[in-house]
C-alpha cells in the first residue's frame, strides 16, 4: 500500500535538500552544462519547477502538460533565469504540489500522466520525489547516487525493475545488491543474465545515469535497456 502522505514528506525533504545545495551556487554556475545531454543546470532547475505545477495539474484532473511542445518551449524561456529567480520559482512551485497533495482526495482514483501513461493517484507524490533526487544528481553539483536515502533507491529500482518488466528486448534479468533481489525483462521461468552491484550502480544504470561499467554480469553481456 503506498503512504502518499509519508511519500509527499519525503518529497519536501528532499526539496528542502536541493534548495539548499542550489542556494551556494551563483548566476554564472546556473548556465553552465548539467549532466543531462544538451541542458544546462538552469534547464534542469526550470524543469523542476514546471513539473510541480504539471504534476498538480495532474492532481487537479486536468492535462499535465498542453502539449509536449509547450513543455518544452517553457524550459527554455525559463532557463537563462538569474539564480534568485530559479530558486523562487522551485519554492513556489514546491509549495503549490504540496498544497494539492494536502487537498482531501480519492487517492485510489487513476490520473493520466504523459503520453497516455495512467498510474494510480497514490504514486503522483514518489514520482515527484523521483524527480527531485534524481535532477538533483545531474545538476553535478556534489549530490551522488550514494547520497540518495536507502529507501528511495529501493523504491525507485522497484518501480524501474517493473517498468522493464516484461519488455521483449530486455532479457530475463536478475539484479542483486547482494542482499535484495529483483527480476526486470521477458517473462521467462529463471533468469538468463544476474546483474550484481550496489545499489546505487544498480540505479544508475536503470535511470540512465551511469553506463553500468562497475556492475558484476553473469550469463551474458549487460543488458541494454530501452531509454525512459
Amino acid at each position: 500500500m503506498i503512504d502518499h502522505a509519508h511519500d509527499l514528506a519525503s518529497v519536501r525533504a528532499a526539496t528542502e535538500r536541493l534548495l539548499t545545495a542550489v542556494a551556494e551556487l551563483d548566476n554564472a554556475s546556473v548556465t553552465q552544462s548539467s549532466r543531462l545531454p544538451g541542458w544546462s543546470r538552469g534547464h534542469v532547475l526550470a524543469h523542476l519547477a514546471r513539473n510541480a505545477d504539471a504534476l498538480v495539474n495532474v492532481l487537479q484532473g486536468r492535462p499535465m502538460y498542453v502539449d509536449a511542445t509547450l513543455r518544452d518551449a517553457d524550459i527554455e524561456r525559463d532557463a537563462p533565469r538569474a539564480l534568485h529567480v530559479q530558486l523562487a520559482d522551485l519554492r513556489d512551485s514546491a509549495a503549490r504540489f504540496q498544497e494539492a497533495g494536502a487537498a482531501p482526495a480519492d487517492w485510489s482514483r487513476t490520473v493520466e500522466l504523459r503520453n497516455g501513461v495512467t498510474d494510480s493517484a497514490a504514486r503522483v507524490p514518489f514520482r515527484r520525489w523521483a524527480e527531485v533526487e534524481l535532477h538533483h544528481v545531474d545538476l553535478g553539483i556534489g549530490y551522488e547516487l550514494e547520497d540518495l536515502p536507502e529507501e528511495f533507491v529501493v523504491r525507485e529500482i522497484d518501480f524501474l525493475t517493473e517498468r522493464f518488466g516484461g519488455h521483449t528486448d530486455v532479457p530475463p534479468t536478475r539484479l542483486t545488491d547482494g542482499t535484495r533481489a529483483w527480476r526486470t525483462g521477458r517473462e521467462a521461468d529463471s533468469a538468463e543474465v544476474t546483474v550484481t552491484g550496489s545499489g546505487a550502480d544498480l540505479l544508475g544504470w536503470l535511470a540512465g545515469r551511469r553506463d553500468g561499467s562497475p556492475l558484476a554480469v553473469d550469463g551474458g553481456p549487460l543488458p541494454a535497456l530501452p531509454p525512459l
